[in-house]
Formats: C-alpha cells, sequence, structure tokens
C-alpha cells in the first residue's frame, strides 16, 4: 500500500473529529516533511469570532497539541491577528505567504460552509504536485466530515443527535476532568491554560405544551418551532457546549462550569430568550428545565434521569422555570435516588 493511500486509509478509519485533525496533520507531516502544520477553526458568533486550534504539529512535535477542550473563548486569538489566515477564511481559496518559511494555507469548508484553515510551514514553496495533493487529501477529509455530519447531526435542527450522546458523555462528561486519565485522544494533547475549570452539567429541555402546538397549527409550523429554539440554543450558550435533540420537544446540553450557579444563569438565559421571541403563527413559547451535575459513577442514563426529576417538578409547578435537582432535593421537594449512578451490567 502506498504511503498516501495508508494515510487516506488511517484518514477515513475514524468516527472522532479530536482524532480526525490529529490524522490529517500526522498525515501531512509525514507526506510533506514541513516544518510546522495545523488546523484552525473560527469559533464563537458574528460579533466575536476567534481561532481556536484543533491539532498543531512541527517537525520535531511526535504529539500534536490542540487547545482545551472547554477552552474560554476570550483567551483565543481574534481572527483578525493572524491577516493572511483571515484573508484564506474570508476568500475560500488557497493562498501563499512567501518569506522564510514559507506559509501555505487552505481553506477548510463544510457542505455548508468554510469552518478554518489549514496551514503549512515549508523551507521553500511547495511544488505543483505537492499542492495538488494537499487538495485531493482535503477533498477526501471533507467528504468524510460530511458523512459524519449525516451520522451525529438531526436532520431538522442541525443539533446533535440522540445516538452521539451515550460516547460523548462518557468521553467528554466524566473524562473531561482534568485529573482523570483518559480524557484525550491518544496522539492529542490538549494545551494548558485557557480551560474552564469545574464540573460538567447535564441540562434537559422540554417545550411547554409542545403538543398544543401541534394540534392548533400544525406539524410544519411545529418543526418551525422547534428549528428555531435550536437557533436560540446556539445563541445561549457557548460553542463548545454540546447540543442535542433528543427527539419529539427534548433537547439535552452537556456543559462544563465552574459552580452550580454559573450552570443556572446558562440555562436561565435561555428559558428567558425562548419566553422573550415572538415565534411566527404561535407567539410565545416557554421551556420547562432540569439540571443537575454528572458525577464521578454516572451512566449516560442515571445523569439524564436526575435532570428528567427536574424537569417533571418544573412542570408540575407552573412550567416555564429552571430547576435544579440538587436544590430540590436539598429542599425535600424530590427524593434522591439510592441507585442513581449505579451501573447495570444484566
Amino acid at each position: 500500500m502506498s504511503p498516501v493511500v495508508d494515510h487516506l486509509a488511517e484518514l477515513t478509519g475514524f468516527r472522532d473529529r479530536d482524532l480526525l485533525d490529529v490524522s490529517l496533520v500526522g498525515a501531512l507531516k509525514d507526506l510533506l516533511q514541513p516544518d510546522r502544520v495545523a488546523i484552525y477553526r473560527c469559533v464563537g458568533d458574528n460579533h466575536d469570532r476567534r481561532w481556536l486550534t484543533r491539532a498543531h504539529l512541527t517537525a520535531e512535535d511526535t504529539t500534536a497539541t490542540a487547545d482545551p477542550l472547554w477552552a474560554d473563548l476570550s483567551t483565543l486569538p481574534l481572527l483578525a491577528t493572524h491577516p493572511a489566515r483571515h484573508a484564506c477564511l474570508l476568500t475560500q481559496e488557497q493562498a501563499v505567504v512567501d518569506g522564510e518559511p514559507v506559509l501555505s494555507l487552505f481553506p477548510l469548508a463544510t457542505d455548508r460552509e468554510v469552518v478554518g484553515v489549514l496551514e503549512i510551514e515549508t523551507a521553500k514553496a511547495l511544488q505543483p504536485e505537492q499542492t495538488r495533493l494537499v487538495c485531493s487529501i482535503l477533498r477526501v477529509y471533507r467528504n468524510f466530515q460530511g458523512l459524519l455530519e449525516y451520522s451525529e447531526r438531526d436532520t431538522l435542527t442541525g443539533l446533535l443527535n440522540r445516538k452521539t450522546y451515550d460516547e460523548a458523555f462518557m468521553r467528554i462528561a466524566i473524562g473531561a476532568a482534568p485529573a482523570q486519565a483518559g480524557a484525550t485522544p491518544a496522539g492529542l494533547r490538549r494545551a494548558g491554560g485557557g480551560g474552564s475549570v469545574g464540573s460538567t452539567w447535564l441540562g434537559l429541555i422540554d417545550i411547554d405544551h409542545f403538543k398544543r402546538v401541534n394540534d392548533t397549527h400544525g406539524h410544519l409550523i411545529g418543526d418551525e418551532v422547534l428549528l428555531l429554539l435550536a437557533r436560540l440554543m446556539r445563541t445561549s450558550f457557548r460553542f463548545n457546549d454540546l447540543l442535542y435533540r433528543f427527539g419529539g420537544e427534548e433537547f439535552v446540553v452537556l456543559m462544563r462550569c465552574a459552580a452550580a450557579g454559573d450552570a443556572a444563569r446558562a440555562f436561565e438565559r435561555l428559558r428567558d430568550n425562548v419566553e422573550r421571541y415572538a415565534f411566527p403563527r404561535v407567539g410565545q413559547i416557554t421551556v420547562s428545565v432540569g439540571f443537575t451535575e454528572v458525577r464521578a459513577a454516572d451512566t449516560p442514563s442515571s445523569a439524564f434521569e436526575r435532570a428528567d426529576q427536574a424537569v417533571y417538578h418544573a412542570k408540575e409547578h407552573g412550567r416555564n422555570q429552571v430547576a435544579s435537582h440538587a436544590e430540590l432535593v436539598a429542599a425535600g421537594h424530590i427524593a434522591e435516588d439510592s441507585h442513581t449512578g449505579d451501573m447495570e451490567l444484566f
């Protein structure tokens, strides 16, 4: 098997986006022998867009580095701090910056948009056949990213779907704790500093009286409500919070926060944004939210069950509110399930 085919086989063998980016920079390092190769993603909203390092390798590195998984957006460099990279993102065209070393830039695109830039530093400009090789590998990368998007995303809202939740919960929610081994995929080292500390929190969001929306206005309008809620979720939470649609009117959020109060404020921000939004044809929609801290012994279902208990309490006591499972237990409103968090083997 030729080196190129071997690397393409490795590239398409992963179902993990971290490892996919690591594999791409590793393949280009082996094939081109550059001084440096890196992938940068554009993150944040239109008012505050920044560069997130997804994978970075130098000629001396044996392991790729990346920004912290839960990086604070304010610690990342603004787009304008790297003009050549920014121009490549805007023009969506390959670019070369002459100098010592030479910098070659390639836009990274999905089926919908350009999301980042690949940078390759070399002592001399890439030869035409090397440039064609990079472009060919990027086409494979783009196609495989599209397959991942199709399999991982809810077709209506574009949020992550239910089947990706369990793996992400075990890999990110529990594994993201700094003291946990295995928090970072093999071949990738997260850069220190700038990461969000604290615990992982799971929130369950349920649209109040959603059946009434479908019965009154029809399922097409109901689908529009779901789509608009997904957009409100994206603007209410951070770029690295994981947003899921579980089906119907249920949505889930996995996030890292320093304390319960920070998580509560984030969920309250969403609740308030939804309440103030004028949904076409429907008017006002509200949501009930329940959230819980993820515990060391939790399974994906046990944490979800606690959040579900909190949502049920919110709906039974007026709806349109955010409920903390821990606070409800402390106040004696609900009982702590002694089996919650236990792993069932049979």
